[in-house]
Order: structure tokens, then sequence, then C-alpha cells
């Protein structure tokens, strides 16, 4: 408990401005779905046949998985804020339609009746009675959608929308449980908090008449209103000011900004860091950071649409998994077809490989290792069939990945799992898994002390570390090739598996090891 507390102290910064960014994506997620929702819930309840077919899309569009919605909105919104608003849009629909359409259905007919005898007219007796006494019912359609919003928009972290994901989603990376818990506790928290601002709403806009019986007397309620109205007020005293204080940090930031992203590893987020300290001490330009965001397909459509202008690629991987061409082990072939197809096809410029080759490889416990006399990958072929290979989703389906390897080797694995991040070392060390995936510095190697299999048919291509940056960026700023070029000198595999060691099982921040290792070399 001491060591969870004094993490949260430590990270305190970091965890109110993850929460502010949470609570204002899902502010805006929820004010979006009832400007949408409740004009939908009023037009299906007054036009009988769009009913089914508007309830319909709203309940099939619930029913996506949210990762896929977001996988979705990628390639039309790009990375960032407003694909994951969408998301939270499209799923805070469906109640918030429903309640509108069953409150307008259930006001008394007579009554409606008795309103258009006084001479209102259709709009007036919307305004002045349907809406007014479906309000109650409308608000809690809204009060379920903002719930739901509190925990959906947990997933803006993984295409770098920010928000409190961002904690849930680099704990479970780096099997850090305290990092998971000041995400999630928090988020659980806000969730509540909001539950109760809605319940407080809901009965504001309930007629006193119509609340259920009570031993309170009228004033003991007008007063309890009064107070319930001055915590609505402070709630939107507080949006506001969080609201304000995010436009105006944009409008005073640099002009001179780039933005620097990440794949969804420890050791991208180290890079990562490297390469944004270096930039923002060593020069004028601010960087915007957008670390996590998946896998190699989301970080690489993320560059050709403009919303990332720099991040680091490995050679095997644009190679194989973006230029699509089948694996090959020369080393120099493989670096000079990707610089010049990059260039050419996409006006994206490939910098000096760093000096560390991230190569694939698999990766077995030592008990395992000798259980099976496995050194090779050669050796794991004669007994595939008699065990669970455990990889990410990404290695799963490539060609330089578990299709490729299978082919080469013959595997023929009684089981494959894809499971992504570092999950895949605690299936492993549970027993759960036999064999796993692994880049050859990743720091959970050490941190478990598990046998890398040798791979003696030389499968895997090279996957040297290089900075890629688009043309345009490259061409603005061209101070920052000789500074990116230069610390890529002194990374080798040693020093790359020692950083991702220190997030891994010294549970540092990518950050603070960035800044540590620029220190300890003297580039800042």
């Amino acid at each position: 408990m001491n060591e969870f507390l004094n993490y949260i102290f430590t990270s305190k910064d970091q965890i109110i401005t993850l929460l502010l960014e949470h609570i204002k994506l899902t502010a805006l997620s929820v004010g979006i779905a009832i400007i949408i929702g409740m004009p939908l819930g009023i037009l299906t309840s007054y036009v009988k046949k769009l009913n089914k077919p508007i309830l319909g899309i709203a309940s099939v569009v619930q029913a996506i998985p949210s990762m896929a919605l977001l996988g979705f909105a990628i390639p039309f919104l790009g990375i960032g804020t407003p694909p994951a608003i969408v998301m939270v849009v499209l799923y805070s629909l469906l109640p918030i339609i429903k309640n509108t359409t069953t409150g307008i259905d259930s006001i008394n007919s007579d009554m409606l009746e008795a309103s258009k005898g006084i001479g209102l007219t259709k709009f007036q007796v919307l305004v002045k009675v349907q809406i007014p006494l479906a309000l109650p019912v409308i608000m809690s359609g809204i009060r379920i959608s903002a719930v739901t919003a509190v925990g959906l928009m947990t997933m803006a972290a993984f295409i770098g929308g920010g928000g409190l994901g961002y904690l849930v989603f680099s704990g479970i990376r780096t099997v850090n449980n305290y990092q998971i818990l000041a995400g999630a506790i928090p988020a659980c928290i806000l969730a509540l908090l909001v539950d109760g601002l809605f319940s407080i709403v809901e009965k504001l806009v309930t007629p006193i008449s119509l609340q259920k019986a009570n031993n309170k007397s009228k004033v003991a309620k007008i007063r309890a209103r009064k107070i319930q109205k001055g915590i609505l007020a402070a709630t939107a005293c507080v949006l506001i000011g969080i609201f304000a204080v995010s436009g105006l940090s944009k409008k005073i930031s640099n002009k001179k900004v780039i933005t620097i992203g990440s794949k969804d590893f420890t050791e991208q987020e180290v890079l990562g860091n490297i390469l944004s300290e270096l930039i923002e001490r060593k020069t004028d330009i601010s960087v915007n950071r957008k670390f996590a965001l998946g896998g190699t397909q989301v970080i690489f459509s993320a560059m050709q649409n403009g919303d990332v202008d720099m991040s680091v690629d490995y050679t095997g991987t644009a190679y194989g998994d973006e230029l699509k061409y089948k694996p090959i082990s020369d080393v120099e072939e493989v670096y000079n077809t990707v610089k010049k197809d990059f260039k050419d096809k996409y006006n994206i410029e490939v910098l000096k490989q760093m000096g560390f080759n991230n190569t694939y490889t698999l990766a077995v416990t030592k008990e395992t290792a000798k259980k099976y006399n496995l050194k090779t990958i050669s050796d794991l072929s004669k007994v595939s069939n008699d065990i669970t290979a455990t990889t990410t989703l990404e290695f799963l389906n490539r060609e330089d990945g578990l299709v490729g390897l299978a082919k080469k080797y013959n595997l023929n694995f009684k089981n494959t799992v894809g499971i992504d991040g570092s999950p895949r070392y605690a299936a492993l060390m549970n027993k759960e898994s036999d064999v796993i995936d692994a880049f050859s510095t990743d720091g959970l190697l050490k941190k478990y002390d598990l046998s890398v299999l040798k791979d003696d048919k030389n499968f895997f291509p090279p996957y040297y570390a290089v900075p890629v940056v688009r043309a345009e960026t490259l061409k603005k700023y061209p101070e920052i090739q000789p500074l990116v070029e230069g610390v890529g000198d002194l990374l080798n595999n040693d020093v790359m598996s020692e950083l991702n060691y220190e997030v891994d099982e010294l549970k540092k921040d990518p950050k603070d090891v960035a800044v540590d290792f620029l220190e300890k070399n003297g580039l800042i």
C-alpha cells in the first residue's frame, strides 16, 4: 500500500493532467451526443416509421466492439481525440434516443389534448409540455450514457487521445499494477461522481409534485434543490475552467511544433522521449508527444496523414510489413530499399540507422528449454505439436512474423494465442503458454531470465531502429537531423536493453529514463 501511495505522490502531476483531459473529452462527447440524440428521439416519437430504423442503427453501432470502431475511424479522422470522441458519441446515442422517445410517448394523451385545446401549436406543445414532462426519463438515458462514456474514453489513449487510459495501457505493457490502478481508480471515482451529478440533475428536472413521497416538507425540498443547483453551478464552472485553460494553452504554445509518435511498447516510448527531450532542449522547437499509438499500421497511417511528423521504425518492419516485400537478411539492401521507397512512395525521409538491431526472437522459460532441450528454433520445430505459442497480434499475422516463420521452420503449434504487450510474458510465467515472441532488446527478457532461441536459419530480417520523418517537416526543421542521428550512434543492443529494463523492472518513467540517458552522455 505504501508503495502505491508513493507512486501516486510522485506521479500526481501526470495523473491530474490526464484526469483533466479525461473530463474534457468525456464532457465534450456527452454534450455532442445530447445535441444529436435528443432531436433524433423527438423525431422518432413524431414519425413512427423512423422509430425502428433509427433505433436499429443505434443498436447495431452499440454492438460493434469499441476497438473495431476506432479502427474504422482512424483512416478518415486520423489519430488523437477526433476518432475517440466520435466513438464515444456513437456509443452514447442509443440510451438518449430511446429514453427521449419513451419519455415523450408516455405522456398522457388527455394532457396533450388539453394543451391543444387552449390554443398551443405543435411546437409549443413539444417545448412547453412534452419535453418538460419527459425530462426525467430523458435525463435517465443521458445519465447512463455519461457514466458509460467515462469508461469508454479510456480507449482514447490507444490512439494518442490522452486521458486516464494512458496509465492503464502503459501499466499493462510494463506489468506495473500501480500504474494500472493510478489510471483505473480515478476513472472509477469520476464515473461515480458523474453518476451522482446526473442524479441531481434528474431530481431537479422532476417536478416536486411528481417525486416519490417522503417525509421531507416542501420547504426542505426547495432548500435541497437550491443546494443541488449550487453543486451543478460549481461543476459547470470547473468544466468551463478546464476548457478555457486547454484553449489558452494551445494559443500560447510555441508556433514551431513537431509531433513525435511511438508504437505501444516500452522501447518505443523510451526512444520517443529521447528524441523529444533532445529536440526541445537543443532547439526552439516544441514537441507534441503522441506515444503508445498501437501497432505499426496505426503509426504509419498517422505519418501518411500528417498526424505524426516523426517516429522510430525498424528496417525489417518497414521492409516486410509496410512495403510488403518478402523478408531478407541483407542489412544494407533492406535499409537502402526502405530509404528509397519511403521517400518515393510516401515522401518520408529515413534517417541514419541507430546502433542497435532489435530483431524478433522466440523465448521460453529455462524450465521449458531444459525439458525439451531447446537452443534453436529448429529444436522447437521438433516439439511444436506439444507447445502453445502466445505472440503479439501483429507478429501472429505478419509474413516476417509467425506466418513466414512457421513455413521456414515447419512449425505446427498445438495452439496459438494472440496477446498484445507484456501480458504474453505473464502467460508464459503462469505456464499458460510455452513460447512467446519477443524483441531482442526487451527488458522483460532480463526481468524473467528467459532463454532466447537462436534463429539458426536466419529467417528474421534485420530490425535496426531508424528515425523516420516527413520530408516537409525535415525541410522546415533541418536542425533536427544531426541531433537525431547523433544520439542514434550511442544506442547499441546492451544500452537499449538496459533502458528498457529500467522501465519494465525498476518501474521508472520512460521520460525519466530518457532524460537520465541524455544527461549521462552529455547531450543535455
